[in-house]
């Protein structure tokens, strides 16, 4: 079946799949997997190992550690990387479908054939990993730094762009702090003019403000 527009789109835009030609990506399609779950099914854990990269076509994914809820997957979300080439799949996330999703499955041996065959998809996917070890390591840093004032200044100066979308308990999760904590902290750097909140996007006014608060 071939990839739809908006397919097609989605995997352009996907970190992995970056200026690789469109006749590309429709030859690519014809040799991943599709696979489409239900809401609640397990798409990927310890237990349901698979080493392969997953792309997000349609749906929702949740993905967890442990009993913590991570991060949530869109359309045109990477996920897998981490576990492609594991020998210990224990520590691979727990990801699951909260919403009826469709995903592109590359599994291990398509993957190696792309990064050897292709230097843009090889560039494309060293980049990808190089920005995943920065964003875990801030999120390690903002998890061990004192106070929640610190985490959450940690935690936004490891965003990288300046402007984080994130529901509030969602944050909480990731640092680890109560939903009141978390709102003293907002206060607390927006009465310092460090950051300025609009719904659920934070938008960081003052970087170097911040690194004095860690």
């Amino acid at each position: 079946m071939p990839l739809t527009r908006e397919e097609t789109d989605l995997l352009a835009a996907c970190p992995l799949f970056r200026g690789v030609a469109e006749g590309e990506l429709c030859h690519l399609s014809e040799q991943a997997e599709r696979a489409e779950f239900d809401p609640g099914q397990v798409v990927y854990d310890p237990q349901h190992f698979r080493r392969c990269l997953g792309v997000v076509l349609s749906g929702q994914l949740q993905v967890k550690k442990g009993a913590l809820a991570v991060s949530l997957l869109a359309p045109g979300d990477l996920f897998g990387a981490a576990a492609l080439y594991s020998d210990e799949p224990e520590f691979a996330a727990t990801i699951t479908a909260r919403r009826t999703s469709r995903c592109l499955m590359l599994d291990q041996r398509l993957v190696d054939r792309l990064l050897s065959g292709q230097r843009q998809i090889r560039e494309n996917y060293l980049r990808y990993l190089t920005g995943r070890i920065r964003f875990l390591s801030g999120r390690l840093q903002a998890l061990s730094q004192p106070g929640v004032e610190g985490k959450l200044a940690r935690y936004l100066l490891s965003v990288g762009s300046g402007e984080l979308t994130c529901a509030a308990m969602e944050l909480c999760q990731r640092l680890g702090v109560s939903r009141a904590s978390l709102y003293r902290a907002f206060s607390a750097l927006e009465d310092s003019g460090l950051i300025v909140r609009t719904g659920k996007t934070i938008t960081v006014l003052d970087p170097a403000g911040l690194e004095a608060v860690l």
